[in-house]
């Protein structure tokens, strides 16, 4: 991200909208608004609705700041430059599980209803216009709120049917993960894409005919045609305000209906089988809280890899501000969130991650959508039960393991990790998947040199079971 003389970052995801820019000056987030802009702005503060939805929550606290913070870029001030709240760590749809997408949509079309009741409409449809405090969706583009015009559709209604309703979809209808699907390509997934999946009898699953082949047919049917010209056509056919509304709820009812509730898989039942003892599992969860505990001063983010049922989140949330809680498997991202979700947990993040293939920057320049090692810089890093599975369930060597781990944390950052020793039954067991000696490097001595060479390490402890040491390091110490 690049970075003016005066200290202000332009946002690499805010940049398709020239009359509103979202940049950063230090800890602030800032938005310029053009005079166009600045006059929706005014506008909307003085409506009903979107006071009661930022009181609410649902909307990101926003205020007015003084309009020289951020010039644009010619130099000149913006109309007017608006502060908002700080997310505490931004993440992708692509990372989010299927509740928490269906969530965020909701959350979207009541924010839609509720301006389209008092003359506004948002001109964007998109699931990036939607961020997490914990398991609360906030709808963050403040920018997107425009008066509404009579006659006219809703301008981000294809957005939101490819970033957000045709992933839903696909996983409600087919049991398809939708996550590598919205991770490919920035702009979502296309009608064409996903209608040859939907022939034959799926056509007549909820939503589908028309939100999939009957918008697909109209794009089709449009392609040559203007942006004015589907306006005044709409407008001669009658399409007014209150179908416009109609349209909208009938949107929301139909993301109501779309459930997903997968199979138990392995890892949903890790706690049990596992095979910690009560012994282990109380001396790990003294040492993590401890080590967590033990930064000096409170920890603003933790990142736990490899969170599964959120056990050890919990518990580093009990010492930290904000914990980002990172699985690999859906089902598990999903049940976890919706735990959290009851709880009114507002200071957990659950995420879907391949650790051994996390998300890497993409959309335009490939800066658009920061990848995750960008996003992370936390002030200690959990990595327990996931060295093994990295190093010998997915052949990364532990020097790269170690590098990874490193490049996730702040200067000064600590990382409490947990080393799998050769003779534990889950390494034994991954290991007898795998060619003879082809990870003789795979030692705790190896390992304790590694990490004492990337930071120092402040605190060990062997659980009772002897097959399994703890390590708390700081790294760069």
């Amino acid at each position: 991200m690049a970075i003016s003389p005066t200290g202000v970052r332009p946002e690499p995801a805010s940049f398709r909208d020239p009359a509103n820019r979202v940049f950063h000056v230090g800890d602030e987030v800032l938005r310029g608004l053009d005079p166009q802009a600045a006059q929706h702005w005014r506008a909307l503060t003085g409506s009903t609705f979107f006071p009661a939805l930022v009181a609410a929550r649902k909307v990101c606290a926003t205020e007015d700041a003084p309009p020289t913070l951020v010039p644009d870029a010619t130099g000149t001030p913006w109309a007017a430059v608006l502060r908002h709240e700080r997310i505490p760590f931004v993440s992708h749809p692509y990372e989010w599980s299927f509740s928490m997408l269906r969530d965020a949509a909701l959350l979207h079309l009541e924010i839609l209803n509720a301006a389209l009741g008092e003359g506004f409409t948002t001109k964007d449809g998109s699931a990036y216009n939607l961020q997490w405090r914990g398991a609360e969706p906030v709808f963050i583009d403040i920018g997107s709120f425009e008066p509404v015009r009579d006659g006219e559709p809703w301008a981000g209604y294809r957005q939101f049917c490819q970033t957000v309703l045709y992933p839903l979809m696909l996983t409600a209808h087919l049991g398809v993960d939708f996550q590598p699907w919205l991770r490919a390509r920035v702009d979502g997934i296309g009608a064409d894409e996903l209608r040859p999946l939907f022939t034959g009898a799926r056509r007549l699953r909820p939503g589908v005919l028309t939100h999939l082949h009957l918008h697909g047919a109209m794009q089709h049917r449009n392609a040559a045609a203007s942006t004015t010209e589907v306006r005044d056509q709409l407008r001669a056919a009658g399409f007014s305000r209150e179908l416009l509304h109609a349209t909208v709820r009938g949107i929301e009812k139909l993301v109501r209906k779309l459930e997903h509730r997968p199979a138990g898989t392995h890892w949903s039942d890790y706690q049990r089988t596992c095979g910690y003892s009560a012994r282990d599992r109380v001396a790990k969860e003294q040492f993590v809280a401890a080590s967590v505990a033990a930064a000096g001063t409170r920890p603003r983010l933790v990142l736990d890899l490899g969170a599964n049922d959120g056990r050890y989140s919990r518990l580093a949330a009990g010492h930290a501000d904000y914990v980002v809680a990172v699985e690999q498997d859906p089902a598990v991202v999903d049940e976890l969130y919706r735990k959290l979700r009851s709880e009114g947990q507002r200071r957990i993040l659950p995420l879907v991650l391949d650790l051994a293939d996390p998300s890497p920057g993409g959309g335009w320049r490939g800066v658009e959508r920061a990848g995750f090692a960008e996003r992370a810089s936390a002030d200690v890093v959990l990595a327990l039960a996931v060295v093994h599975h990295l190093a010998i369930g997915r052949n990364v060597p532990l020097p790269e393991v170690i590098d990874w781990l490193a490049g996730l944390t702040a200067p000064g950052g600590a990382v409490v990790v947990e080393f799998v020793h050769p003779e534990d039954p889950m390494a034994t067991r991954l290991l007898a998947n795998k060619p003879a000696g082809l990870f003789p490097d795979y030692r705790r001595d190896t390992f304790e040199t590694l990490l004492a060479a990337r930071g120092r390490i402040t605190d060990r402890l062997e659980l009772p079971s002897g097959t399994r040491t703890l390590y708390r390091t700081v790294m760069g110490g």
